[in-house]
């Protein structure tokens, strides 16, 4: 569900619910033109009643067989029935729960590698992934991949998740899959019984956004199969991003990750998957028999343990407020907002609770996400930052600031993957005087008046012009109907929790 605003007319949020339509067949009882013959003579009269009885009970023993033969069918073959809606309702869901648990997903590219072979899958534009099973064995000073006593062609590979970016690529590690036969050389020092998953920790590492699009979200889809088991084998790896992710990755595996072009040992593998599959932005296919909503609920079991921990070592028990909280994603330089103070004066006017958030990159990811995941409102600025509505819980709101000119990239990287996990997403579209662009520029300037003519350009414009050149002072009047509308929804789901919560009144 969303808002999508831009001219700050609240007539402008088209609230959408989902409504199950229960359609009953009301029965219809057809009387034939039965007639009773009533015999003066008691003794007709009592043949007469156990004729009659011997028909009715022929006709109930009928109905009950056919019931059992066609009953099944109009079942689960139709949505008609003349059952109760709640019955109907858990029947369909029960139907819907095992026809996916029962539907047969093609088998992905790849994943029936034969022993002593390597298959590599190019079709993606965003990745290649390759598998290879055998006796696999790694060669870190050659940047090689080797499977043992095998005859098979080599293959490059570079394990990074932006494929049709050249200038990214290519700062990434290639690595060299191939056969060998050399025994001395390729003697195993380390051997695992369990798969390795090769990737790259390069690229875009460091701006949050393509930390999890690019890396989190992908090494979840790939490596979630094992079960915790299997090794990660990363390339430029950095002891930071290990420190971060640290409890995210305790849960995809049992091992301790391998620096690849550091550790100068031969590791050998049954089985090694080079190379991460990924589905969209911030996205997960649920034709692979996961969703976003399985990944949500993985961070909730990577972070819980932290938070608990967090929790514990805390001297005073903060209070329970019954304020909705809203929380605020801060910014400095570009995109940053001039007027922060006037904005938190105004959600606290309108009854929000606040708290302003300023991660950086030494922000513990696990306090974040006990931030966000305990917040009604996650309001900032469109950038990267913004990944972390991944925090939010299902039906939580979020607002998103678009600055000029980031109208694509706002509703693309945030804004669409919000409504896939469930949240409320409201879309605040800045106008010109809102922007210090404003300052700069005449009034009529493409600039102010056609950024998509701008962007057209090219990416260095866009970057320079609109990510790096513009900050923003909001529209006070205007947003406090945004925000007023956010509050609404999330007071009104409280209360409709509450009514849940609440026992049966007494019939008496």
């Amino acid at each position: 569900m969303s808002f999508s605003v831009a001219m700050g007319d609240l007539a402008s949020f088209p609230r959408t619910t989902m409504v199950a339509q229960q359609h009953r067949l009301s029965p219809h009882h057809h009387a034939g033109d039965e007639e009773e013959n009533i015999y003066a003579s008691p003794r007709r009269h009592q043949a007469a009643k156990r004729r009659r009885h011997l028909l009715q009970l022929f006709s109930v023993l009928c109905l009950v067989s056919l019931s059992l033969l066609v009953g099944p069918h109009l079942l689960i073959g139709s949505s008609i029935s003349t059952l109760p809606s709640s019955i109907c309702q858990t029947e369909n869901v029960e139907l819907d729960r095992q026809s996916k648990n029962t539907k047969k997903e093609a088998p992905l590219p790849c994943s029936a590698t034969a022993n002593n072979s390597i298959c590599c899958d190019r079709s993606h534009n965003r990745t290649d992934v390759c598998v290879i099973r055998g006796d696999v064995r790694t060669s870190s000073f050659t940047s090689s991949i080797l499977l043992f006593n095998s005859s098979v062609p080599p293959q490059k590979i570079r394990p990074y998740t932006r494929k049709w970016e050249a200038s990214v690529m290519n700062t990434i590690d290639e690595l060299t899959l191939a056969s060998s036969n050399d025994a001395e050389k390729t003697r195993c020092d380390v051997i695992h019984d369990v798969p390795a998953v090769v990737f790259s920790t390069g690229g875009y590492t460091g701006n949050v956004y393509h930390e999890f699009n690019d890396g989190i979200i992908p090494l979840f889809i790939t490596s979630r199969q094992f079960n915790r088991r299997v090794v990660f084998l990363i390339l430029e790896y950095h002891d930071w991003w290990v420190t971060k992710y640290k409890d995210i990755l305790r849960l995809l595996s049992d091992y301790p990750p391998i620096d690849f072009s550091k550790d100068n040992r031969t590791h050998c593998f049954p089985e090694t998957t080079v190379g991460l599959r990924i589905h969209g932005e911030l996205a997960i296919d649920p034709s692979e028999n996961l969703t976003i909503f399985d990944f949500r609920r993985f961070l909730d079991d990577s972070f819980r343990p932290r938070i608990s921990e967090i929790q514990r070592s805390e001297k005073t028990q903060l209070p329970v407020s019954s304020m909705p909280k809203l929380a605020i994603i801060s910014r400095n330089g570009s995109r940053g907002l001039e007027n922060e103070d006037e904005l938190v004066a105004l959600c606290k006017e309108i009854g929000f609770e606040v708290q302003l958030l300023r991660p950086d990159k030494t922000t513990e990811l696990a306090k974040m996400y006990r931030a966000l995941n305990s917040s009604d409102v996650m309001f900032g600025v469109h950038g990267a930052a913004m990944t972390h509505l991944l925090f939010m819980r299902p039906g939580a709101v979020f607002i998103q600031v678009v600055a000029l000119g980031t109208d694509w990239a706002a509703e693309a990287f945030y804004g669409s993957p919000a409504k896939k996990l469930g949240l409320e997403y409201i879309a605040y579209k800045i106008k010109p005087h809102e922007s210090s662009l404003s300052r700069l520029y005449k009034k009529d300037d493409p600039v102010l008046v056609n950024p998509d003519a701008v962007n057209s350009r090219g990416w260095e414009v866009t970057k320079r012009v609109y990510l790096d050149g513009q900050t923003v002072r909001l529209d006070l009047n205007r947003l406090r109907k945004h925000l007023t509308v956010a509050y609404r929804h999330v007071v009104g789901r409280k209360m409709e929790k509450n009514k849940n919560l609440l026992p049966p009144r007494s019939t008496q």
